[in-house]
């Protein structure tokens, strides 16, 4: 995310004085709901859906991801980097390429 957006995302927040009501755990069930409202927008037709309701789930999705981050004092780079590499030894190319089988299923 470039840093402008983390700004404008901070002082949305700061303005309004909500980071009292962003604890981890309200963060979390919002990150939930939104992904759930995001699902909502294929409920009934996967290949048939409006794009700028999905754009607008997907937003609010990342605008709590980051606000998440920022409770918590995480770097985004750091944990997606960290996570990479444990899918990248658990997902090997030369046992999971063109498959979608669980790791301990390959």
């Amino acid at each position: 995310m470039k840093k402008e957006t983390i700004e404008r995302i901070r002082q949305f927040t700061t303005d309004r004085d909500w980071d009292q009501f962003h604890s981890p755990a309200n963060l979390a069930k919002s990150i939930s709901i939104e992904a759930n409202e995001l699902l909502e927008c294929f409920q009934w037709d996967e290949t048939n859906y409006d794009i700028n309701e999905v754009k607008e789930e997907l937003a609010d999705v990342l605008v709590y991801c980051r606000n998440m981050l920022d409770k918590l004092g995480l770097d985004e780079d750091e944990i997606v980097n960290a996570k990479m590499e444990k899918n990248e030894k658990k997902y090997p190319v030369s046992k999971a390429k063109g498959k979608a089988d669980k790791y301990n299923k390959l």
